[in-house]
């Protein structure tokens, strides 16, 4: 239960931070809509939050914590200083040379980046500006990944969990301002947007240089050096990093597809952010969580404990991802309609967004159980097999988004729905590789817990499900243009309320999490 406290500690502020991140995309979608700024936007954040992803949310840490972890417990806390010095320095160094060439290159990477756009100059040149503004954000947190990735090897995850409610609290303030300066849907609000990145990028590695303070672990940048610690980084990070970002690989490919269609980048955008809610709150707080865990029972030879850890971990996961990707699948009109549909977002942004959310909802069960699966690999300094499967996936992916887009487009279907469909098979194949791999290896068996428990969770979504959907069809008048926002609040909260309380009583009656197992979850210490 200890390692359910830390996925509830994690898994909180992530909570806590997304429901700032949904404030955020609602004020977004009232003031951009899906229009073209909203677009140029978009693509401008979703570069750098793209490394944010990728450094930020595990996957460079893949390959730093089991070195950091090895050289603490072997070598004590000064040569374990000295590598993340080591680290710190050569990193610092990497990603300075590439903000400076990629903000210089910038006019011509965009074609790379959103080729679609340029059919639109005006588009296409604020993306351009925008993408070269937010840039150095990539620096900040890379840096933060990395402190990050110290503290969490400590225990202490509060700080590295609370980085995006800087973020979001930060972009919230920077839409009011562009009003306030009297930008409504114009390029200047955009540049303000994008200037609130550069300052949330800088708020956040305060946060974690306080926190490494606070825990008496401070850095010093050096020299960079290429030492033998610096090459197995190295040779084990950029694996790690390909395969650990291959979720956000793919929706960055989307992004570059879907610069095909008017408003498809800015659809994808907002039905992502609503799918990453439950991916963030389970699948970062297992990755987060468990590949420091798993890294410290390796060491110490407790093979037991590790895959006890892992089939919590998948419990853990899938007691929350089944019903939140079904509930999502099943009603996404009336959670797109009551976050969004308002100012330049319309009721045809809400349909086609709520189409692309119930297809991207059937892949999130496979996307937090690669979450669940990479800290095996990580763990025991195999970033390779992870990178294969990732890479394999991600092929799979770009060429199955391409395929089916123009496909659909030609079919009158809506065009990105396609890229949806290939994102999500493209999860599901990446999670079966890992899985089967780590089963033949001996690396992970399902305990007779999990197993029972994973029938329970099926069987109890399925009944949430059928309940969701007769208390959608009770509730829709509720939901019509003439009733009003708190009116689409109350309902939208009742019919949430109805699918949680029918899915706790389910999973309350046939066991498969009782009460004397909450008091443990929630207790400290």
């Amino acid at each position: 239960m200890k390692l359910y406290r830390a996925f509830a500690t994690v898994g909180g502020l992530t909570l806590v931070s997304r429901v700032l991140g949904f404030v955020r995309d609602i004020l977004f979608a009232w003031a951009f809509g899906a229009g073209w700024v909203a677009d140029a936007f978009n693509v401008a954040f979703r570069f750098p939050n793209l490394f944010r992803r990728l450094f930020g949310e595990g996957a460079f840490n893949s390959a730093f914590i089991p070195l950091f972890a090895k050289e603490l417990e072997l070598n004590g806390k000064e040569a374990a200083r000295s590598f993340a010095e080591e680290a710190m320095s050569g990193l610092f160094a990497v990603l300075v040379a590439l903000s400076v060439v990629a903000i210089l290159t910038m006019p011509w990477l965009m074609y790379l980046l959103a080729p679609g756009f340029s059919e639109t100059p005006e588009k296409f040149d604020l993306a351009v500006l925008l993408t070269q503004i937010t840039f150095p954000y990539l620096l900040c947190m890379s840096l933060v990944a990395l402190f990050s990735g110290v503290l969490n090897t400590f225990g202490k995850f509060v700080e590295s969990s609370s980085v995006s409610i800087v973020l979001n609290v930060t972009l919230a303030a920077a839409i009011f301002i562009g009003f306030a300066m009297g930008y409504h849907n114009e390029p200047g609000g955009g540049v303000v947007q994008a200037v609130g990145v550069f300052v949330a990028g800088v708020l956040q590695l305060w946060l974690l240089i306080s926190g490494l303070r606070r825990n008496n672990f401070t850095l010093k940048l050096r020299r960079p050096r290429m030492t033998d610690r610096m090459r197995r980084l190295i040779t084990l990070g950029i694996p790690g990093v390909i395969a650990g970002g291959v979720t956000q690989l793919n929706i960055m490919i989307g992004t570059v597809i879907a610069s095909q269609q008017p408003g498809a980048v800015s659809q994808l955008y907002y039905a992502d952010r609503l799918y990453e809610l439950p991916l963030a709150i389970v699948g970062i707080a297992i990755g987060v969580v468990l590949l420091p865990d798993v890294s410290r029972q390796l060491r110490a030879g407790n093979h037991e404990a590790v895959l006890d850890s892992q089939n919590r971990s998948l419990e853990f996961a899938m007691l929350l991802t089944v019903p939140a990707a079904l509930a999502l699948a099943l009603v996404p009109v009336p959670i797109i309609k009551v976050l969004f549909e308002r100012g330049a977002f319309t009721a045809t942004d809400t349909a086609q967004t709520s189409a692309v959310l119930s297809v991207f909802a059937l892949g999130l069960p496979a996307f937090v159980m690669i979450k669940v699966f990479s800290p095996a690999y990580f763990a025991r300094e195999d970033t390779r097999t992870p990178m294969r499967y990732a890479a394999i996936s991600l092929i799979a992916n770009t060429v199955g988004s391409i395929a089916l887009f123009f496909l659909f487009r030609r079919l009158g279907y809506l065009p990105h729905l396609g890229i949806a469909v290939a994102t999500t098979l493209g999860g599901w194949l990446n999670a079966g590789l890992l899985w089967t791999t780590l089963v033949k290896r001996g690396h992970f068996t399902l305990d007779r817990r999990m197993a029972r428990a994973f029938a329970m969770i099926v069987l109890s979504s399925v009944v949430m499900g059928a309940a969701l959907i007769g208390a959608a069809h009770y509730l829709g008048t509720y939901f019509a243009p003439d009733r009003g926002f708190v009116v689409h609040v109350m309902a939208l909260t009742a019919l949430i309320g109805i699918g949680l309380v029918v899915y706790a009583a389910v999973i309350l009656v046939t066991g498969t999490l009782n009460l004397r197992q909450l008091r443990k979850i929630s207790r400290r210490g």
